[in-house]
């Protein structure tokens, strides 16, 4: 069975075989993957997966109404947290992001109806036959990026933008030879 090669070690797997690349549209996991993928920069995806259970607990399963009320306190309580990267840029722009992402469920009713609109509502399906040939960004990730960080979000860049399109389903990066592609 081929799957992706990226997918080597057993959570890599587990994650590439039941969320990488499937259509998301519940905001607390949009949320959660642009926490995730924030978190990410200059690391690698195995450093956040591994833990991902951290970061739901420490921001409260991802709630964005509760993130969004984080005080000081919690900043610094986050920095001593090791199960999360305890970097306070990152931690910080959780909260702000949050409170941004209230704004915009506010506005067009979801986030997940403004987030899928750079898509038109329709899952991009690439055709790509190597990890290699995969982009870093894209166009459209660096529209969405640019959106973004207007409406006051940080840690959004194109390529954070591109990864969280892959993560939840907005553009299908799965190698042709990948066996999850070939089920969507």
């Amino acid at each position: 069975m081929n799957r992706c090669n990226w997918a080597k070690d057993d959570l890599n797997i587990k994650y590439h075989d039941n969320e990488w690349g499937i259509p998301q549209h519940d905001d607390t996991k949009l949320f959660e993957f642009l926490v995730l993928e924030g978190a990410q920069a200059g690391l690698s995806w195995s450093t956040i997966l591994k833990r991902r259970e951290g970061y739901r607990k420490a921001f409260s399963d991802f709630d964005p109404i509760k993130v969004s009320k984080f005080t000081t306190k919690h900043v610094e309580t986050l920095l001593d947290n090791n199960e999360i990267i305890r970097n306070r840029l990152k931690i910080n722009s959780v909260i702000n992001n949050a409170k941004q992402f209230l704004k915009i469920q506010k506005e067009f009713g979801s986030f997940d109806k403004y987030v899928w609109s750079f898509v038109n509502h329709k899952p991009i399906i690439n055709n790509f036959k190597k990890l290699s040939d995969l982009p870093a960004s894209t166009i459209i990730s660096e529209k969405m990026s640019k959106d973004l960080r207007t409406r006051g979000f940080n840690f959004v860049g194109p390529t954070i933008c591109y990864a969280f399109m892959q993560a939840v389903g907005m553009v299908n990066d799965h190698t042709v030879d990948c066996f999850i592609r070939k089920s969507f």
